[in-house]
């Protein structure tokens, strides 16, 4: 049986996870594929940290170039992450000549144009597969399962962190600040959470489905990204009293020759699929013309799910070298490069949530609701909702606002001038809804 050389770089949680499904599933995976996919080596600054491993201590080395450049490796993992040395040996192993899997999704999302086209000139393939959404299977969804779909909208949960914190703020009614520190403690929120809580983890992922659905490059400055860190409890709660659950997604539309691509905390309505969804785990629901919506649900991270992801990639070169072809030579197709363009946050329209603290004074809600209709931002539905002895003392109350669809720069604009009027005690907070 042809025998496929695999190396890491990375040793850490994934890596780990990668090396001993390897070497444990070896006989399975040349069953099923007909190919043996064989360990050759692995590099890692650190390769006397016991990862729970057993394997030969002469696959680890420091060197990443020797891996990159040993004739017995077709097949190089990277699981290092970040866009500094990781660029770097990706770059090294596709001029090489040699296939790529990553689960990079920063990587990606800033330099995807540059890695693809370099494993186009050198005729390898790049799979990243775990870049998305960890053990869901939602790049090869895309490449393969809904190729015949044009893409019409994406709906993704995409950072398990902030699904963590907006599970336990709703369902415990405990503040941001106190879930977030629950979370690190309890591993799923790193020392520094700013890339998740942020919403940029979720933006770099959005990114690379946009630009597998819609076949161009996404520029990271132009997706609207707003994070949870200022969320308030107070409106997690007045949401799920209009029926609403606060969930963090990343939203992928397209509308003629104009994409959207979003990552925001939405009001999701508690009859949708997406809002079923909690805790650590993720989901995308996508819509195509033909497929209607389909759902893909599962662990957004972790050492297993992760790693299974990438030994699917894994396996699938392997099957291409076997056969002596590479099928993905750039990764994404670039067939609308320059035909379609993003559409700007002011643009955008959706549905709104607003929370205003208002005055408490005849005239005041009169006056709110004015400015609204002058910038063309019609109610839905408007209610003052149960005020705190402190809110009480300050003599102001909170009102909700939902409104029908609205363009961002007219809310905006809206939005200003309530806080011109004088007639509210702090900023509107203004959030999305499906």
């Amino acid at each position: 049986m042809k025998q496929i050389g695999v190396g890491i770089l990375g040793f850490g949680t994934v890596g780990a996870g990668v090396a001993n499904g390897l070497l444990k599933n070896r006989q399975i995976m040349a069953e099923r594929l007909g190919v043996e996919c064989v360990l050759r080596k692995i590099a890692d600054i650190d390769i006397t940290t016991d990862r729970g491993v057993q394997l030969d201590a002469n696959l680890l080395t420091t060197d990443a170039m020797q891996v990159i450049h040993d004739p017995a490796i077709q097949i190089i993992v990277e699981l290092i992450g970040g866009t500094g040395i990781a660029k770097t040996f990706v770059l090294e192993a596709l001029k090489a000549g040699k296939s790529v899997v990553t689960a990079n999704k920063k990587l990606l999302a800033e330099y995807g144009d540059e890695i693809f086209s370099t494993a186009q000139a050198s005729h390898a393939d790049i799979y990243f597969g775990a870049s998305v959404g960890g053990g869901i299977p939602i790049i090869r969804v895309l490449r393969e399962g809904l190729a015949g779909n044009e893409i019409q909208s994406m709906h993704g949960i995409l950072n398990g962190t902030c699904n963590y914190i907006l599970t336990r703020m709703e369902n415990e009614g405990l503040p941001f600040d106190v879930v977030l520190d629950a979370a690190q403690k309890a591993g799923y929120a790193e020392a520094n959470p700013s890339l998740d809580i942020d919403g940029f983890d979720t933006a770099h992922k959005a990114s690379i489905l946009a630009s597998l659905a819609y076949g161009f490059h996404v520029p990271m400055d132009q997706v609207l990204v707003e994070g949870i860190r200022n969320l308030s409890g107070m409106d997690v709660t007045f949401a799920a009293a209009f029926g609403y659950r606060i969930k963090l997604l990343a939203i992928v539309k397209r509308d003629g020759d104009q994409v959207e691509v979003r990552v925001h905390p939405t009001l999701v309505p508690l009859s949708h699929m997406l809002a079923s969804v909690n805790n650590v785990f993720n989901a995308v629901m996508v819509r195509g013309d033909l497929s209607g919506d389909t759902l893909y649900y599962g662990r957004g991270a972790g050492r297993e799910p992760t790693a299974s992801t990438v030994i699917g990639d894994i396996g699938d070169i392997a099957r291409n070298l076997a056969a002596g072809q590479a099928r993905y030579r750039r990764g994404v197709c670039v067939a609308n490069e320059g035909k379609l363009t993003m559409r700007s946050a002011a643009e955008i329209n959706s549905k709104y949530y607003i929370r205003l603290m208002v005055l408490d004074k005849a005239g005041s809600l009169g006056v709110m609701t004015t400015i609204l209709g002058r910038h063309g931002v019609s109610i839905l539905a408007a209610t003052q909702q149960a005020q705190s002895d402190g809110q009480q003392a300050q003599g102001h109350v909170p009102v909700v606002v939902l409104t029908h669809d609205a363009k961002g720069a007219q809310i905006d604009a809206a939005l200003k001038e309530i806080e011109a009027a004088g007639i509210v005690s702090e900023m509107p907070v203004r959030l999305r809804m499906i």
